[in-house]
């Protein structure tokens, strides 16, 4: 039987979502260590008509990694 490449990506997805919200219970824990980066300002053109903001932040932490590990885990075994 061949694995969909979009159920590991989901899980994974899903692992990450799930890791960031435990992290966000416990903020002053071992859980919410990590490193943030991306853009801290977003970009703005405005060309009269159209107004277009591209911005993005990513943060990675150590809850989140965890959640990756287990949709990787729970994947192997789908």
């Amino acid at each position: 039987m061949r694995k969909n490449n979009w159920a590991c990506f989901l899980l994974i997805l899903a692992g990450i979502v799930i890791g960031g919200f435990i992290g966000n219970l416990f903020p002053s824990t071992w859980l919410n260590y990590g490193q943030t980066f991306g853009l801290a300002d977003p970009i703005v053109f405005d060309m009269g008509i159209l107004c277009i903001t591209f911005g993005l932040t990513i943060k990675i932490t150590v809850a989140s990694i965890i959640g990756i590990v287990i949709g990787i885990f729970v994947y192997r075994f789908i």
